[in-house]
């Protein structure tokens, strides 16, 4: 069944093939020969669709607010769109003439639904193949109590590439592993940590690797990276060309949740700030074999990642000193700055002040680090941010790049992005010269 899950949902024939079944299943719900079905329970099915879109629309964007930026339209199109396949599907299977009628109309609902699903995801790229879609395992994964133990010899070397040999046995390809990382220090509650083994890290004597800590956005879980973000992809590639070195990723929760938003900071939402400075760090001093040298160490993230990168970076440089800012926010933020102050900082806008990056990128100078920001040529709402803490960053004496890639703001982007600076990233971490 490989071949099935490999299936591409973003290109290829699927999406067309699911695009043309769904809309066939929307004509045979919207075509019936009963009068009652086409003059009452049909409309009463679409404004059903419409007002709960509404209501859902109302609640998210207005009320509730758990994302800082709007959700597109188009998603609310497409929710409504299955929302009122599946109100039609019942009056529909009633108004249906026989057994062979009442299963195509199940099976139209169910074909609209997924058509929906397709286009929704189609606007993220979070689910790039039906294996990412139904939760298919890699056969990459290992449990962390297989994951070897620490070894006698190890090699040391900046750049590290210069000084290694890759010996017999070692695998052609990393392995992904989970492992909870508890808080020690802040208490945070998170979920477990995705991580990322490149082939060198199995071998014996071991080369000591750098470490990068990746953050996904909000919504999200940190194995949204291996999902839309291709990272065990990535990676492998990149091992492939360098004897197998790449460096360790430790995928890290900085929510807590799928809809959370903690705004990686300390505060009543939770101590995401310490967590992934000091729980997170010590956790994979602990943990796992790698270079503990903090130069060697850099963070990434992915939209609010992205901003909790550079939150990182600036409030704790001595962790962090390379950073790399996918589609990050001008600054964290529950939707506007009034209520970002008043609801995790109890008003206190001086409190804000302090852990924002760019008031830190205008009061400090930080000439030992550096970073990239990347954002897609298509995201309208994020580019000005991005461009912004560019200059910012580069006026405090960052070594930094301001880096466009095609796309909006999605995986699309994410995953190209990552790829693109891992070169980058590793020297700059003493894998390679």
């Amino acid at each position: 069944m490989d071949w099935f899950d490999s299936l591409s949902l973003i290109d290829g024939p699927v999406p067309v093939i699911v695009s043309v079944l769904g809309a066939l299943g929307g004509v045979w719900l919207l075509v019936s020969t009963s009068r009652r079905y086409a003059t009452r329970a049909l409309p009463i099915a679409a404004t059903a669709a419409i007002v709960v879109t509404a209501v859902g629309y109302m609640v998210v964007e207005k009320v509730w607010r758990p994302f800082p930026d709007p959700i597109a339209t188009s998603i609310y199109v497409w929710i409504g769109v299955g929302l009122a396949a599946v109100f039609a599907v019942v009056p529909r299977l009633i108004a249906a003439r026989g057994v062979l009628g009442r299963i195509v109309s199940v099976l139209a609902a169910l074909l609209v639904v997924a058509a929906s699903a397709l286009h929704v995801n189609l606007e993220f790229d979070a689910y790039p193949t039906v294996g990412n879609a139904l939760g298919v395992e890699s056969a990459a994964r290992i449990q962390f109590s297989n994951v070897p133990a620490a070894v006698e010899q190890t090699v040391t070397g900046v750049p590290l590439d210069s000084v290694w040999t890759v010996p017999a046995g070692v695998p052609a390809a990393g392995k992904i592993t989970s492992a909870a990382v508890p808080g020690t220090k802040s208490n945070f509650s998170a979920r477990d940590a995705q991580i990322y083994l490149p082939p060198a890290y199995f071998a014996d004597p071991r080369p000591l690797l750098p470490v990068l800590v990746l953050l996904a956005g909000q919504p999200g879980a940190p194995e949204d990276w291996f999902n839309g973000g291709k990272l065990a992809l990535t990676m492998d590639n990149f091992a492939r060309d360098h004897a197998g070195l790449a460096p360790v990723v430790v995928v890290a929760d900085g929510t807590g949740s799928s809809i959370a938003n903690p705004l990686c900071v300390d505060s009543p939402l939770g101590n995401v700030d310490t967590y992934l400075s000091q729980d997170v760090p010590a956790w994979i001093d602990s943990a796992l074999q790698v270079d503990e040298n903090r130069a060697h160490w850099a963070i990434g993230g992915l939209s609010y990642g992205g901003t909790c990168s550079i939150q990182m970076a600036t409030n704790h440089p001595d962790v962090y000193p390379t950073f790399l800012d996918l589609s990050g926010q001008r600054e964290p933020t529950l939707g506007d700055r009034d209520r970002t102050v008043q609801q995790v900082f109890g008003g206190d806008s001086a409190a804000f002040t302090a852990i924002n990056p760019l008031d830190l990128l205008k009061s400090r100078q930080y000439p030992d680090s550096a970073g990239i920001f990347v954002v897609g040529a298509d995201d309208k709402d994020y580019k000005p941010g991005q461009q912004e803490m560019y200059d910012a960053a580069k006026a405090a004496g960052m070594d930094v790049q301001y880096v466009e890639v095609p796309g909006g703001h999605s995986f699309e982007v994410w995953s190209e992005g990552l790829r693109r600076e891992l070169p980058w990233l590793a020297t700059r971490t003493g894998l390679i010269s």
